[in-house]
C-alpha cells in the first residue's frame, strides 16, 4: 500500500481468546527464540530493561535504549476491528541490527518487521504480539518501534477544503523520527483527479491514498495522479522512507475541475506584450495555469530560455485528460475544443526556477509578417525578434506538390527553431524524411513559425536571418552549361546559393563550388521535381534537362548570405582534348600551366600504357601552388592521386589507357601558374648512370630541370647500397627517393635538405635514384657504394 520496501505478510489468524477493545496481554521478556510469548511465561534472563515492553499504542513511537544477545522484547498491539492492517516501523537506532515477528493468540506468526515501514494484515479483532530480537542474536543495539492503523487509526488529521487549490501553500507539519505514519483525511466527489504530488519535505516522504473501504486507491509519489474512482471519505498516510524527523508541506490540487490557476490568454504572432504568465518553483513543486481557449486548434507554448532548462510541462482538458506535454509537442499542441485548459509546470532544479510562459495560437494570421516569395533571387530576410516569449510568423504562397526547404541563421549565437505549418496552423512535415525539404499537400496560405530560444537580461532585440526557397521547379538560379578542362569554371563568381545547370546529354559530371579563396562549398544536386541526386563532386545525371545545385542543400541551419560570391565547375568526369605530358620528366623541360580563376580544372594525357608505374615530380620550392592531381583511366575511373600514390609511394596505371591527369588549385591557393613532370619507374628509357667511386657524379639543377634521375645498373651494386648527395654550388635543397627495377619505390622520399646519405636494400636489378631540387640555380654531386663496406 504504502510506497518504500515492503515485506509480505502471513495470513490472518484468530484474535487471542477472550480479548476485547483495548486489552493487552502481560509483556515479557525472554532470552528463548523457540518459545512462545505468551501471557504466563516470565523471564528469567537477564533482567528486563524497563521500558521495553508492554502496551503499544497506535500513534505513538517507543523508544528502546539496549536490546542484548538473545534477549527477546514483547510488546502487546489491540486492534478493536477485524482485518486491520498495521503499519509498523522498527528502527535500529544504534549498535546492531534488529527485527520482529508478529504473532496471534495461537502464537502463528502473522507478519515480520525490519528496517522499513512494513504492512502487517491481522485477522480478528484483537491483541497480537510484537517481538523484537537482535537479527543475529549477539551483540548489542537500540531500536524505535511505532505502529499504526488503518482502519482505526490513533488519529486523522481532516485536510481543509483549500488543499484542493493550486494556489494553496500547503499544510505543514513534522513527522516525528520514528514514527510509522500519520493519517489525514479527506472528501472529494467520487471520479475527481487529484495531482498527488508527493509531499514536500526535508527528508524522503511517501504516502497512500485508501478509499472508504480502506482499500489502496494510488500512491503519492513525484508527478502522480490520484483518480477517486471509488467513493470516500479518504484517508491519506504519509511516512518518511527512513524513519528520520522530518518536515512536510502537504498539497493535493484538484487536476479535474482544478481551481487556483492564474490565467494565461492565449496571443497572437509577435511580442505577446502582458499576455505572458509568471510563476516560480521550488524543487520537484508543481505550478498551473488556466489557458483560456475560444474555439479548437493548435497552439504552441514557450518558457523563457532559462526556465525552459529545468521545467516540464503538460496540458490537460477540464477533466484532467492530458492533451500534450513538452516531448511531443515542441511545436505544437493541438486544443480539441474551446474551453478551459490546465497548464501544469514542474522544476527539476535544486533552486528556485522563476519563469514567464506564453501561449500562441497557430491560426490566422494576426501578428505575421508580409508575405514573402519563395523565388531565390529574392533578398534574405532579416527576422526580428524583441522579446523573450515572441513567436514570430512568415507568410508565402504555395502549390500543392511544392518542395519548400526553409534556411535560418541567428546574427548571434542562439537557438532557433523553425516549422511549417498550413492555413488551420497543422504542422506539416513531421515525420523524418530521406528528402530535403517539405512536399505541401495543398495549395494555399503557409507560413514559417519561428522564434530564438536564448534571451539574457538586457537583451531587446535579437535577428536572424531567414530564406524560404522553392527545391522543385525553382525560380531565379542563374543558369550555366558544362565547360571544359583548361579554361575558367563554367559558371563564373555570383552571390545566388543555387545554379541552374543546362544538361545536354545524361552523363557523368563534376560539380564543385569554390569561393574566392577557392575553398570547396559544399552542395547538392536536386532533378527539377526538388529530390536530392548527388552531393559529391561526382554526378551522375540521368537525362538531359535542367537541374539545381544548391550550396548546403540539406543543411537549413545554415544561411548563404546575399553578399557570399562563389564559382561553379561544371564539367564531364572523364576529361578529353588534354595535351600529353612526358614521362621522363627528368630529362625533358617540365610542364608549365597556370590556373586564372578559383575552381578550375586542368587536365594533362600520361604517355605511360597500362600496367606501368609513374611518380610525379615536384620543384621542391612549389609549396602551396603545387596543384592536387588525380589520375583517372580513359573510363573516368579513379587510379591514384598526389596526396599518397604520385607522391609518396607509386603509381601503377591500373585499367584502360589512356590516363588523364586532373589538375586543380588547393584550398587557399589563389589562381596563378605552376610546373610539374611525371616520370616512369619501371621501364625505359633508362636514366644515366650514377658513377661509381668517390667522385661519382655531377648534375646542375634549375627552374627547367629540378628533377635528376640515375641508374645503379644490376652488376654494380651491391645488395644494400649507400647513396649520397650533396650541394657543391648555388642554393636550394632537394630529397631523394629510390626505386627497385620494377619501379617500386623502396627507399625515400626524405626530407628536403642540402645533404643526404641514404642505406637502402633492393631486390636484386637495376635500381633507379630520382632527385627533386628546388627550381634553382645548383648542382649536386652523387656518389653510391656498398654499405656493407666501410668507407674509407
Amino acid at each position: 500500500m504504502l510506497t518504500g520496501p515492503v515485506k509480505a505478510t502471513a495470513a490472518p489468524a484468530a484474535a487471542p481468546a477472550g480479548a476485547t477493545e483495548g486489552s493487552s496481554t502481560t509483556p515479557t521478556i525472554v532470552d528463548s527464540p523457540t518459545r512462545r510469548a505468551t501471557a504466563t511465561v516470565r523471564p528469567t534472563r537477564p533482567r528486563p530493561v524497563v521500558g521495553c515492553a508492554g502496551p503499544l499504542r497506535f500513534g505513538e513511537v517507543k523508544s528502546c535504549p539496549s536490546i542484548r544477545a538473545a534477549q527477546e522484547h514483547v510488546w502487546t498491539v489491540t486492534s478493536a476491528v477485524d482485518q486491520d492492517t498495521l503499519l509498523a516501523r522498527l528502527d535500529r537506532v544504534s549498535g546492531d541490527s534488529v527485527g520482529a515477528r508478529v504473532t496471534d493468540s495461537a502464537g502463528d506468526t502473522v507478519c515480520f518487521l525490519g528496517p522499513y515501514l512494513d504492512e502487517c494484515r491481522l485477522g480478528a479483532a484483537g491483541t497480537y504480539l510484537v517481538t523484537v530480537s537482535l537479527s543475529h542474536r549477539s551483540g548489542e543495539g537500540a531500536y524505535t518501534l511505532s505502529v499504526e492503523s488503518t482502519r482505526g487509526p490513533s488519529k486523522c488529521v481532516s485536510l481543509p477544503n483549500e488543499v484542493f487549490s493550486f494556489a494553496f501553500p500547503g499544510h505543514r507539519g513534522t513527522l516525528p523520527a520514528g514514527l510509522s505514519a500519520a493519517c489525514f483525511t479527506f472528501d472529494q466527489p467520487t471520479g475527481t483527479l487529484l495531482l498527488s504530488a508527493r509531499p514536500n519535505g526535508t527528508g524522503d516522504l511517501r504516502g497512500s491514498i485508501l478509499d472508504a473501504d480502506h482499500q489502496l486507491l494510488c500512491s503519492v509519489d513525484y508527478g502522480g495522479q490520484c483518480k477517486l474512482s471509488r467513493p470516500g471519505p479518504y484517508r491519506l498516510f504519509i511516512h518518511e522512507l527512513y524513519g528520520n524527523e522530518s518536515t512536510y508541506t502537504l498539497k493535493l490540487p484538484r487536476l479535474s475541475h482544478p481551481v487556483g490557476c492564474p490565467t494565461v490568454p492565449l496571443t497572437t504572432f509577435g511580442d505577446p506584450g502582458p499576455a505572458v504568465g509568471t510563476g516560480s518553483l521550488e524543487r520537484d513543486a508543481v505550478g498551473c495555469h488556466a489557458v483560456e481557449a475560444t474555439a479548437p486548434g493548435p497552439v504552441v507554448v514557450r518558457f523563457n530560455q532559462y526556465a525552459n532548462q529545468y521545467l516540464w510541462w503538460t496540458m490537460y482538458d477540464v477533466d484532467g485528460n492530458e492533451v500534450c506535454h513538452e516531448g511531443e509537442a515542441a511545436h505544437s499542441c493541438s486544443l480539441p475544443a474551446a474551453g478551459t485548459y490546465t497548464l501544469l509546470t514542474r522544476s527539476q532544479h535544486w533552486d528556485p526556477v522563476p519563469y514567464q510562459v506564453a501561449v500562441t495560437s497557430l491560426r490566422g494570421m494576426a501578428g505575421c509578417a508580409a508575405t514573402t516569395g519563395t523565388n531565390w533571387d529574392q533578398p534574405t530576410l532579416l527576422v526580428h525578434q524583441t522579446s523573450a516569449l515572441q513567436t514570430n510568423c512568415q507568410p508565402f504562397q504555395g502549390e500543392a506538390g511544392d518542395r519548400i526547404v526553409v534556411y535560418r541563421a541567428p546574427v548571434v549565437y542562439n537557438e532557433l527553431a523553425a516549422w511549417l505549418v498550413d492555413e488551420q496552423g497543422t504542422v506539416l512535415c513531421t515525420e523524418p524524411s530521406e528528402e530535403d525539404g517539405c512536399l505541401l499537400p495543398t495549395s494555399g496560405t503557409f507560413r514559417v513559425i519561428s522564434h530564438l530560444a536564448y534571451w539574457k537580461a538586457g537583451d531587446t532585440d535579437l535577428t536572424y536571418q531567414m530564406q524560404v526557397r522553392r527545391l522543385s521547379a525553382p525560380v531565379g538560379c542563374p543558369g550555366i552549361t558544362p565547360g571544359a578542362y583548361n579554361t575558367s569554371p563554367a559558371g563564373a563568381l555570383g552571390n545566388i546559393r543555387c545554379r541552374t545547370l543546362n544538361i545536354a546529354a545524361a552523363g557523368t559530371y563534376r560539380v564543385k563550388a569554390v569561393d574566392t579563396e577557392n575553398f570547396r562549398r559544399y552542395g547538392t544536386v536536386y532533378d527539377s521535381s526538388g529530390r536530392e541526386l548527388c552531393r559529391d563532386m561526382w554526378c551522375e545525371l540521368p537525362a538531359a534537362g535542367q537541374y539545381t545545385l544548391v550550396l548546403e542543400g540539406g543543411a537549413v541551419n545554415s544561411v548563404i548570405g546575399d553578399d557570399f560570391r562563389y564559382a561553379v565547375a561544371l564539367l564531364p568526369w572523364t576529361p578529353s582534348s588534354c595535351p600529353t605530358v612526358s614521362d621522363t620528366g627528368w630529362r625533358d623541360a617540365p610542364h608549365r600551366g597556370a590556373f586564372t580563376a578559383a575552381g578550375q580544372y586542368n587536365c594533362l594525357q600520361l604517355a605511360s600504357p597500362a600496367g606501368s608505374r609513374v611518380v610525379e615530380l615536384l620543384p621542391g620550392d612549389a609549396g602551396a601552388g603545387a596543384p592536387e592531381v588525380t589520375v583517372m583511366d580513359s573510363t573516368g575511373k579513379y587510379v591514384c592521386d598526389s596526396s599518397w600514390g604520385l607522391r609518396q609511394y607509386h603509381c601503377e596505371l591500373t585499367g584502360e589507357a589512356p590516363f588523364f591527369a586532373v589538375l586543380n588549385a588547393r584550398d587557399d591557393a589563389a589562381p596563378g601558374p605552376y610546373a610539374l613532370a611525371f616520370a616512369r619507374t619501371d621501364g625505359p628509357p633508362t636514366c644515366p648512370t650514377l658513377s661509381a667511386g668517390t667522385e661519382g657524379s655531377t648534375v646542375a639543377t634549375g627552374a627547367d630541370r629540378f628533377a635528376v634521375c640515375f641508374s645503379i645498373p644490376a652488376d654494380q651494386r651491391a645488395a644494400r647500397e649507400s647513396i649520397s648527395y650533396q650541394r657543391a654550388t648555388g642554393t636550394g635543397d632537394a630529397r631523394l627517393s629510390v626505386f627497385d627495377s620494377q619501379g617500386t619505390r623502396y627507399c625515400g622520399p626524405t626530407r628536403d635538405a642540402v645533404a643526404r646519405t641514404i642505406a637502402c636494400a633492393v631486390p636484386a636489378g637495376t635500381v633507379t635514384v630520382m632527385l627533386e631540387a628546388d627550381a634553382v640555380e645548383a648542382t649536386y654531386q652523387f656518389t653510391h657504394r656498398d654499405a656493407g663496406v666501410p668507407s674509407t
